[in-house]
């Protein structure tokens, strides 16, 4: 049995899609039930209540395990991670970020992990490609997106290849102890995926650079403070090695990571 928390999200559903479709056992864990997925096994969870997570734990060998913002500033991994320990689970993977190997973000949530005795593995992913639903509201309502720094390329990742790459992890052995960076084939620009966007859609989208204080006021009705400023220092500053391709999804799965046109085609209806 394979346990995925997270299980509604951009990264947790299409991971809950692949291993069912692969054939494991699968349950899924989210605060919320949504629509389920055939032959999976949904259960409501929060885990900033870790002991409501135990009976999800129930026969479980590997856990995946994603926290949400509300979790990053209240919750605390150590407590869920002994939870998951002491019902007898022996393989964690862990959503991470990139920002921790770049030492943007602080390694607190890593660190429950490695630190907990049980086979480990970190998924590293840098910038979302899904980071663009945010402007999905003024494209569909203006043909309008803003958004700061958009001259500034970064190699955004497909949500679906960090499930992908998860579904191997927690499939298949060889993985224990290893750290995944999981970044797109190319870096790519705010300005540049606003033309991606435009082509998805068949209709133009007029690209408007916003100020750094801009993009900061908007961030901090949905992000802590902390991970506003380091977001935007990525975003706007980024290093070398937050701009580089990393080549661990073709790596781990065997085929080149997607572009962000092809997530753009995928999700066009969004935008429309």
């Amino acid at each position: 049995m394979i346990v995925v928390t997270g299980a509604t999200g951009n990264v947790g559903r299409p991971l809950v899609e692949a291993l069912a479709a692969a054939g494991e056992q699968v349950t899924a864990v989210s605060r919320r039930l949504q629509r389920e997925v055939v032959g999976v096994r949904h259960l409501q969870a929060d885990m900033s209540e870790p002991e409501s997570l135990k009976p999800a734990l129930e026969e479980a060998e590997a856990v995946f395990l994603l926290t949400s913002p509300d979790f990053l500033a209240n919750g605390n991994l150590g407590d869920v991670v002994n939870v998951v320990r002491a019902a007898g689970v022996e393989r964690v993977v862990l959503l991470s970020s990139q920002g921790v190997g770049t030492k943007r973000h602080p390694s607190e949530l890593e660190d429950a992990v490695t630190e907990s005795g049980l086979e480990w593995t970190l998924l590293r992913p840098g910038n979302f490609n899904s980071n663009a639903f945010q402007w999905a509201e003024s494209i569909r309502a203006r043909r309008v997106l803003e958004a700061p720094f958009g001259d500034v390329a970064l190699p955004a990742v497909d949500p679906a290849d960090i499930a992908d790459v998860a579904a191997v992890v927690l499939r298949e052995p060889g993985h224990g102890g290893n750290i995944y960076t999981l970044t797109g084939p190319e870096p790519i620009s705010p300005r540049q995926q606003a033309a991606a966007i435009a082509q998805a859609v068949g209709e133009p989208v007029q690209f408007v650079e916003l100020s750094r204080e801009e993009a900061k006021s908007r961030m901090l009705g949905y992000m802590p403070e902390p991970v506003v400023e380091a977001t935007l220092g990525v975003l706007g500053t980024p290093s070398a090695e937050e701009q580089a391709v990393n080549p661990d999804v073709e790596r781990v799965l065997g085929r080149p990571a997607r572009t962000f046109a092809d997530w753009a085609l995928r999700h066009a209806a969004v935008f429309k």
